[in-house]
């Protein structure tokens, strides 16, 4: 995969770089900053492009607005950004700009290195991963929304964690029942979300419509221990 990084501090950005590369991928560009980065894309055509949100010259939203801006132009490059702190304007306006193909994780979950390189491929394969993090703070401010009261507190649960990105293999096991509960919950999420076949990625439809209408998130956290609500 070729993969550019706008990222302003020269250690994270190198180590980024290390571990994209010992990964098997392509950094086919490193830049300091956004000043650059459109004619950066236009030279080396990368499948995904990770950028900070804070970046000079004011540290402020350099770095969300060149995603915006890059996801306004077409599906490529994907978009994974990277944040110091949950800037929840910041990832609110990224998820409103479009329902795939982008991330927004915390720069410590770099250090996962699984789990990073993991967030790396689900984007760039037109997924849509959000950070735990991101996921409860924004679920914290937001409004309720008619439809997510439909849902069964278990189906809550499941439709946070397709929020932080987890298969339904990972939300099984993050919850203690089989594959085969994790889809019926996902398809009554469908249902009760009033989200058609037709009506395409409904996986990300029916993220985007929890992130758009949470409820205390705090009382529908996924159990971590067995025995919980089936």
């Amino acid at each position: 995969m070729r993969i550019l990084i706008c990222e302003d501090s020269v250690l994270l950005r190198e180590g980024i770089a290390r571990l994209l590369t010992d990964a098997g991928h392509d950094v086919v560009a490193q830049l300091p900053d956004a000043s650059a980065l459109e004619a950066a894309i236009a030279a080396t055509d990368p499948d995904l492009a990770i950028l900070d949100v804070r970046m000079p010259p004011t540290r402020t939203n350099e770095g969300i607005l060149a995603a915006i801006g890059i996801r306004s132009r077409g599906d490529r490059p994907r978009v994974l950004v990277l944040s110091q702190y949950v800037e929840e304007r910041y990832a609110a306006d990224l998820i409103a700009s479009g329902p795939s193909g982008f991330g927004y994780l915390l720069k410590d979950r770099v250090a996962d290195i699984r789990d990073f390189l993991s967030a790396v491929e689900q984007v760039a394969a037109g997924g849509t991963v959000l950070d735990p993090e991101v996921v409860s703070q924004l679920l914290a401010r937001r409004r309720r929304d008619a439809r997510m009261e439909r849902l069964t507190p278990r189906e809550r649960q499941v439709l946070a964690l397709m929020a932080e990105g987890s298969s339904n293999q990972t939300i099984a096991d993050r919850l203690y029942v089989s594959a085969g509960s994790v889809e019926k919950h996902i398809s009554a999420v469908f249902q009760k979300l009033e989200l058609e076949p037709e009506d395409g990625n409904r996986r990300v439809l029916a993220v985007l419509a929890h992130l758009d209408a949470p409820t205390d998130h705090d009382s529908h956290r996924p159990n971590d221990q067995p025995g919980g609500i089936r």
